[in-house]
């Protein structure tokens, strides 16, 4: 596997199982990976994914990754105690992140884009994302693509363990109750019902897990920029980071020809 940057795509694949095309934009910033972290529900996912889309980068979900990872042991039937069988669980898993990282995520060639936001694949992917082999095995194929392709990096670890080096590191945060209430939204949107109370204490519970696991906890890198993104629009907070990308030295390169926007 390797990335084709004249053909702006991966060659026979990439180290997610399915071709990872990073799609071409009028704007290219080069030479950086940007690292978002940040607790659950604190707007990591939309706001690395619009930055990705400004500067035409390819943005990896890590969520994603541990998610179908997964949806892939609930549906082994693979007791989320048994943390020999998950690490082979995650490491035999073909997960696809399509055009760029912002298609539809694939599980062993399947679309499970909205079958891995069901409460219970978010409740195993909790449990799994500590255990060493799982994170093991997801951190080597995030690692994969950012070394080879200008990326965004949305998780938990990423600034800290994932990309250390990481040339902009961001972390986010938000209150519990915007939290609580963004996931309300999220599972609203999908038809799901929900508790906004329950989720409240389940984000809490969320936030002392990743925080206190032995492998790979969840802290603010040192060197990482703090956002916080309570009562910010998404555009608020994609702005900013652009911003910060473009004071760390991004270049802005017009590509094809195609006037910047």
């Amino acid at each position: 596997m390797a990335y084709n940057p004249r053909e702006d795509r991966w060659d026979r694949g990439n180290p997610l199982g399915r071709p990872l095309t990073a799609p071409l934009s009028s704007t290219r910033v080069h030479n950086l990976i940007i690292a978002i972290d940040g607790p659950a529900a604190s707007g990591k996912s939309t706001t690395a994914r619009l930055v990705a889309d400004r500067l035409g980068y390819v943005y990896i979900d890590s969520g994603a990754m541990y998610r179908a990872a997964a949806l892939r042991a609930i549906r082994l039937h693979v007791c989320l105690e048994n943390r020999e069988r998950l690490g082979r669980v995650a490491e035999d898993a073909e997960i696809g992140l399509e055009n760029g990282g912002r298609g539809a995520v694939t599980l062993d060639g399947e679309d499970v884009t909205e079958a891995i936001r069901a409460p219970e694949v978010t409740a195993a992917s909790s449990i799994m994302s500590t255990v060493p082999a799982v994170r093991r095995a997801l951190v080597r194929r995030q690692r994969e693509i950012g070394e080879s392709v200008d990326s965004v990096v949305e998780g938990r670890d990423i600034g800290t363990v994932v990309f250390p080096d990481a040339d902009l590191k961001i972390y986010l945060v938000a209150s519990i109750e915007e939290r609580a209430r963004r996931r309300h939204a999220e599972l609203a949107a999908r038809g799901t019902e929900a508790d906004l109370d329950a989720i409240a204490r389940e984000i809490e519970e969320r936030d002392r897990r990743d925080s206190t696991r032995t492998d790979s906890p969840l802290r603010r890198a040192d060197d990482a920029v703090l956002v916080d993104t309570t009562g910010l629009s998404i555009a608020e907070q994609v702005d900013k980071v652009v911003s910060l990308a473009i004071a760390r030295g991004a270049r802005a390169e017009e590509r094809g020809g195609a006037s910047e926007h």
